[in-house]
């Protein structure tokens, strides 16, 4: 049975495969994270607290629990604040990965690492893997600067880009754009949505899956591993309000040039997910279908 270690199993990727590698039984899971761990099971598997930005700590948990790959989810993902905080960004998205690329070169460990659309301008939206990137900010620089750093290695590696990870967590931790769009109608509240910015959303469930996948295939190279939808991020609030019978007059749709948000985003991304699915067996589900297991989880949560 191989063991997996998971980096940053407190966020929304970081449960959901908590709770996968719980279905299938399949793996030895050492879960890690900073702080104490939010998963609601705490029994069948292995929590370590473990900081990615102490080497040493890191080498210390890699080497006692030797693991025969490595899902590293944690990374700071806030886009206005990678910009804001670009040193805090470079540690985490670029110094950490380093840390965990010599371990896994030097005891022989399988890398998975999640990337991101934001590598791209997103002038040329689909891309495939083969797509040249040029990030418009600075989390799309440290995340591309990652991607760099685990190709140039020896280890067996395996980069994951996905899109919006929508999904809910136990204690509701995490909030997201469907779960911020929903909440915001709910109330009553009008809420401005940029209509000029395409995506393709990702079932947090789907990513976890793409993910184990990759290791149970031992897979090598680059995989697109987003939602199977293209839609604006307008008409992504829309399909909640929809799904949820809401009231859509809320929705005022803007430009994002109106927002003056401190980081550029790409205007359309979205991926070709042909190399996934052939070779991996990836089968995302359509955005309706993540919808409703977004609400059947709400719902067991009453």
């Amino acid at each position: 049975m191989k063991t997996i270690l998971v980096t940053g199993s407190n966020g929304l990727l970081g449960q959901k495969l908590t709770e996968r590698l719980l279905e299938t039984n399949q793996f030895n899971l050492i879960a890690t994270s900073k702080g104490a761990n939010r998963f609601p099971i705490k029994a069948g598997y292995t929590y370590v607290e473990m900081d990615i930005l102490d080497p040493i700590n890191v080498r210390e948990v890699v080497e006692k629990y030797q693991p025969d790959a490595i899902i590293h989810t944690a990374a700071m993902t806030n886009v206005d604040t990678c910009e804001s905080e670009k040193g805090l960004a470079h540690q985490l998205n670029v110094e950490a990965v380093k840390t965990l690329v010599s371990l896994c070169e030097e005891h022989n460990i399988q890398l998975v690492h999640l990337s991101t659309d934001f590598i791209f301008d997103g002038a040329h939206g689909p891309y495939d893997e083969m797509a040249a990137p040029n990030p418009l900010s600075y989390y799309g620089i440290t995340k591309l600067e990652a991607e760099e750093v685990i190709k140039n290695s020896t280890c067996r590696w395996a980069i994951l880009r996905t899109i919006i990870v929508y999904g809910i967590v136990s204690d509701m931790s995490r909030s997201n754009i469907v779960l911020w769009a929903k909440g915001a109608l709910e109330k009553g509240n009008p809420i401005n949505v940029v209509n000029d910015q395409w995506r393709m959303p990702t079932l947090a469930e789907d990513l976890a899956d793409c993910c184990l996948l990759a290791v149970e295939k031992d897979a090598r190279g680059v995989y697109n591993a987003s939602g199977k939808d293209m839609m604006s991020i307008s008409e992504l609030v829309a399909r909640v309000a929809d799904y949820w019978h809401l009231d859509k007059s809320l929705i005022n749709e803007i430009s994002a040039e109106t927002l003056n948000q401190t980081a550029k985003r790409p205007a359309r991304t979205g991926f070709i997910l042909d190399k996934t699915i052939s070779e991996l067996g990836y089968n995302p589900r359509s955005f309706e279908e993540g919808l409703a297991i977004v609400d059947q989880q709400l719902s067991q949560r009453t």
